[in-house]
């Protein structure tokens, strides 16, 4: 019987020690093993808009200066970075052969001079001979004959004249395009502006026979103000026209100024687009100003469209927008929402989704894509509250409607275990 009681005992004693054992080494085990919610609170604060894309730095008008004339150029008399007014001489062609036409013309017009006198003359001469024949013909002391030959010959004499004085006319014209043609080998400055790029020299031989040759680019108002040419996607060229018509600013920096923030304003979205490997873009013009001259020609520049700012909003941290949690975090009452979506779907398949979608479809999806879900803890598990969302920026997005109050923490993700 002791027997007996002994093995009872010796069973009984391990089954209560584990008994008494099993809550605390559970307690212990949820504790090390519970989900580690990693939370942000809910702020209030200003939330800017933005769109990023790159440009190249350009002068607003880039004036190409070419030659009209042929020929060795003679002189140069600017270089690079040489500031110029307008009409100043940049550079002459040799004028050597326009000078002699130009003489050639001037003896032409002489000779045309000349010959008008001459002909005048003759014309004079035929007009008294004509008059002298009407008068002897009603006394029949001429014959018919010789009437007309000195009617002919005055006709003539005056189409003679004619002749001349169209001649002169040419003659002049000559004289005007031969004098033209020596002013044209004198190469002027047609704007204020700086030399931004030389492309003679001394002795080199222009041709303008097919097109005109290239000298000089002048730049004006450089100190002014300057372009940035940008292609923005069509993905976002809507929001930034709208920031155009509400005149929100653009901020950008160059790599030569890395520690300088420059700012501008959206002067154009041009309409011609450009597809590169079925992307389209579409360019837009950024104005700023110059004054210190930091902008250069050919720079690339980093932009940032402000397409909107909301001051003191409330605000939620974008992490929170992207935690999905598992079924075993989540309330009962919240399951459903999650119901399928313990794995978020493969990119292929969401875009073969959106494919398949309608046009109506695509825009009532859009039209409610700022309806979303963040989760608050509430006790062990999470409780879903649902949002409407505003304005986004690359921290925050904007919430317009929902149960979420500042100060309040939102989970936006789980931290792993030690």
């Amino acid at each position: 019987m002791r027997l007996l009681l002994k093995i009872a005992v010796g069973l009984l004693v391990p089954v209560i020690v584990g008994w008494l054992a099993i809550p605390p080494l559970w307690a212990y085990w949820w504790a090390r093993h519970k989900p580690n919610f990693r939370q942000a609170a809910v702020t209030r604060g200003d939330i800017i808009s933005m769109i990023n894309s790159t440009g190249t730095v350009q002068p607003v008008l880039n004036i190409q200066v070419g030659a009209f004339v042929s020929g060795p150029i003679q002189t140069v008399y600017v270089d690079f970075n040489a500031k110029v007014k307008k009409g100043q001489v940049l550079a002459e062609v040799d004028p050597l052969i326009y000078k002699a036409q130009r003489d050639q013309a001037e003896a032409a017009l002489v000779c045309a001079d000349a010959n008008l006198l001459q002909a005048e003359a003759k014309a004079e001469q035929a007009r008294r001979e004509w008059e002298r024949a009407q008068s002897l013909l009603p006394m029949k002391a001429i014959a018919d004959t010789d009437y007309d030959l000195d009617k002919a010959n005055y006709e003539s004499a005056r189409a003679t004249v004619a002749v001349c004085k169209a001649t002169i006319q040419q003659s002049k014209a000559a004289l005007d395009l031969a004098k033209t043609n020596v002013d044209y080998t004198v190469i002027r400055a047609p704007v204020d502006g700086v030399i931004i790029d030389r492309k003679v020299d001394p002795g080199q031989t222009v041709v303008a026979a097919y097109q005109t040759p290239e000298l000089f680019k002048v730049a004006p108002d450089m100190e002014k103000r300057m372009f940035i040419f940008a292609s923005v996607d069509e993905a976002d060229i809507g929001l930034v026209r709208e920031a155009k018509l509400r005149r929100q600013p653009v901020m950008f920096t160059v790599d030569a100024y890395p520690n300088d923030l420059f700012h501008g304003t959206v002067f154009d979205v041009r309409l011609n687009p450009t597809t590169t490997q079925n992307v389209v873009t579409y360019p837009v013009v950024v104005e700023s100003s110059n004054a210190d001259l930091k902008l250069l020609p050919g720079m690339t520049a980093s932009l940032s469209f402000q397409i909107d700012k909301h001051e003191n909003v409330l605000r939620v941290p974008n992490a929170a927008l992207r935690f999905f949690p598992k079924l075993a975090q989540v309330r009962s009452e919240d399951r459903p929402l999650l119901e399928g979506n313990d794995d978020p779907p493969a990119e292929d398949d969401a875009h073969s989704t959106d494919v398949q979608r309608s046009a109506p479809e695509k825009a009532e999806a859009g039209r409610n894509r700022n309806r979303r879900h963040v989760w608050i803890k509430d006790g062990e598990l999470l409780q879903t509250v649902e949002i409407t969302l505003g304005l986004s920026d690359n921290k925050y997005s904007e919430v317009l409607g929902g149960a979420l109050a500042a100060g309040q923490s939102v989970v936006t993700g789980v931290a792993p275990l030690p």
